[in-house]
């Protein structure tokens, strides 16, 4: 086993994986909850671009329920940006589970 050249492409796997997080980080996902009454728009690194809310479901009365609707659609786009992340570091790691 050569270990400069191990190294080496251990290296270009790290310049690998910063590109890849410079561009996940960048890259936007979208989700819509309650029959596309409330959509958000998140970055695969988990930062909040939007969240639109359908004026039908703006109720005084109902807080609870915009609240719940909001919550569910912020939560569901990071996830969808999770799991691309980890789709595209998989590809880079060739699976080995190597933390990033």
């Amino acid at each position: 086993m050569n270990i400069q050249k191990l190294m080496k492409q251990a290296q270009q796997m790290q310049a690998g994986m910063a590109a890849a997080q410079e561009e996940l980080a960048k890259k936007t996902v979208e989700a819509s909850v309650g029959g596309g009454k409330v959509t958000v728009v998140a970055t695969c690194a988990g930062d909040v671009h939007s969240i639109v809310i359908d004026k039908s479901v703006v109720d005084p009365e109902d807080v609870d329920f915009l609240q719940d609707l909001v919550l569910k659609g912020v939560q569901e786009a990071i996830q969808k940006g999770r799991e691309i992340s980890a789709a595209e570091m998989k590809k880079l790691t060739g699976g080995m589970g190597l933390p990033f």
